[in-house]
């Protein structure tokens, strides 16, 4: 199992900064936060966590591995619905604490445990003060979350029609 201490440090903030050592900076808890975009048209898909080991198998296998805080287990993205995420291109930012994941998808290329392609599928409405009620964009289910994880935690709504 790697650990985040298995990954390179450095207290040089040039180097981390200005470098080529990656090093991460994992958070207290030993996680990463990753934005994940598709590589296709750059749409923000989703936002996870990663632990070290969930980085170093998605650096060795290229399919993004992700760590989830409320199962508190490792998990390949797509292992269960089939929609899986090639990563095209991983990047960290200046200090090296946030990682940005440009994907592929497969399957019926749904990001979100919802069934839509993103996790990012309402808009909050700007200027209409905190009362505001969400707005659905992009809400269109790619699959049926009951069927595929045997679950109804996720809200009913529309399937794309096949």
């Amino acid at each position: 199992m790697t650990k985040a201490d298995d990954f390179p440090t450095t207290d040089d903030k040039t180097e981390r900064e200005e470098g080529t050592l990656f090093a991460p900076q994992f958070d207290s808890h030993g996680l990463l936060p990753v934005i994940v975009t598709s590589a296709k048209t750059g749409d923000v898909l989703m936002f996870a966590y990663m632990n070290a080991e969930a980085l170093a198998r998605s650096i060795e296998t290229g399919e993004a591995h992700y760590w989830s805080r409320s199962r508190e287990a490792l998990w390949r993205k797509g292992e269960t619905s089939g929609n899986a995420q090639r990563i095209v291109e991983m990047r960290t930012d200046c200090d090296q604490d946030v990682l940005w994941l440009k994907v592929e998808m497969t399957g019926a290329e749904a990001s979100c445990h919802t069934g839509r392609k993103s996790c990012f599928y309402r808009a909050i409405p700007l200027k209409q003060g905190l009362s505001g009620s969400l707005v659905f964009v992009e809400a269109e289910r790619q699959f049926d979350p009951e069927a595929v994880y045997g679950h109804a935690d996720a809200a009913k709504g529309t399937l794309k029609s096949s």
